[in-house]
């Protein structure tokens, strides 16, 4: 059965009941004991089982191309698996000094040597190649102002959240989460 391949790992397609005809109550009542779509191909739903699928909240759908049938039925599937994430530098700093900032504690100097510092980024610090932090960016400043990022080539003053422990010459890495398509 096509529907049935579509099963993986994490999700399993189950079939409850395959029969010819038209959608009626009995196949209604089926899908509120066992909380099931009704899933029908080249058929129509009984006056009485649209009703009672109506007031019940099942959800019939009903294909008349088998491959837009399987195509959705997939996507659903997808659907229902938790996202997963990558994370995607999007930009590389280099500590240059450190500065002491009143009401703000520790800020790290740094010249940005590749792509964006963002404001609304995560931040991984690497000291000699090792992950010493991951956390969130506290505020970003270019000449004492507020900015949302700066661009490689230019330097500019990083605090992270709950990280004080700056060195000249850690690494700074700016990255986000973007979802992963399921395959």
């Amino acid at each position: 059965n096509s529907l049935e391949r579509l099963s993986s790992d994490d999700l399993k397609v189950n079939i409850l009941h395959a029969a010819a005809g038209n959608i009626g109550e009995s196949d209604v009542n089926l899908a509120i004991a066992t909380h099931a779509i009704i899933i029908g191909f080249q058929v129509s739903a009984d006056p009485a089982a649209r009703r009672l699928a109506e007031s019940k909240g099942v959800d019939i759908r009903i294909y008349d191309i088998i491959y837009k049938l399987i195509d959705e039925v997939d996507k659903a599937l997808k659907g229902l698996l938790e996202p997963t994430y990558v994370d995607v530098t999007v930009g590389e700093a280099e500590v240059k000094a450190t500065f002491k900032v009143p009401k703000v504690g520790i800020v790290a100097g740094c010249q940005v040597r590749q792509g964006t510092a963002r404001r609304n980024a995560r931040a991984r610090v690497l000291r000699d190649g090792e992950q010493i932090y991951d956390g969130h960016v506290a505020s970003l400043k270019r000449f004492a102002k507020d900015v949302r990022e700066v661009r490689a080539g230019l330097e500019c003053g990083v605090a992270l959240e709950d990280f004080q422990d700056f060195a000249v010459g850690d690494v700074i890495q700016f990255y986000v989460k973007e979802r992963e398509e399921a395959a």
